[in-house]
């Protein structure tokens, strides 16, 4: 332990680590909607190219799925956005409720079980919407896997992986939870 008995858990245990890969994904989405506002366009036409379908092969099958008005594709983006903005504040209130408990700035037990309940809001929020929004909806309503050009399965299926991975992190038993009747 760092600081002695009762002080903050050694580095290399299992809460300074889901306080880093919490910290590292908030950061990382608070940066995909600062990129998302400040350069609007790019990623616009990324959702109007997905939704409308217009770089796949053009089935007759499939086509009947693409969404053309340019007002639902802005408001699909601006609704992505959002959501976004949401998981970001949600993976960011798990780092402050982590950091809180690894300082003993809260009971530990309470803290760690907050900061574990809000990472886990943020990491199925990101689960959401890189697995059900990108990979199902996107990728396979929309066909999203035909387009050379605005495909953005690889990315989405990395983003669903970390998540997973850092979800799965922050819920392994350890010695430094507390114990509680739910485990």
């Amino acid at each position: 332990m760092i600081g002695g008995r009762g002080g903050p858990p050694a580095l290399g245990t299992l809460p300074v680590a889901a306080t880093a890969l919490t910290a590292t994904l908030a950061l990382y989405m608070a940066l995909v909607v600062f990129g998302n506002v400040t350069d609007f366009g790019t990623n616009r036409e990324f959702v109007r190219h997905v939704l409308a379908m217009d770089t796949t092969f053009q089935d007759d099958d499939l086509m009947w799925r693409a969404v053309t008005s340019r007002t639902a594709q802005d408001l699909a983006y601006l609704a992505i956005i959002g959501w976004e903005a949401l998981t970001a504040l949600a993976l960011l209130a798990g780092t402050v409720l982590w950091v809180r408990g690894l300082r003993g700035r809260v009971t530990r037990p309470r803290g760690y079980d907050a900061a574990r309940r809000a990472t886990t809001v943020g990491l199925v929020m990101l689960i959401l919407l890189f697995g059900m929004g990108f990979i199902a909806i996107g990728g396979e309503w929309f066909a999203m896997w035909q387009s050379s050009k605005w495909n953005g399965l690889e990315a989405a299926g990395r983003n669903v992986m970390l998540a997973g991975f850092v979800l799965v992190t922050v819920h392994l038993p350890s010695r430094h939870w507390p114990r509680t009747a739910t485990g």
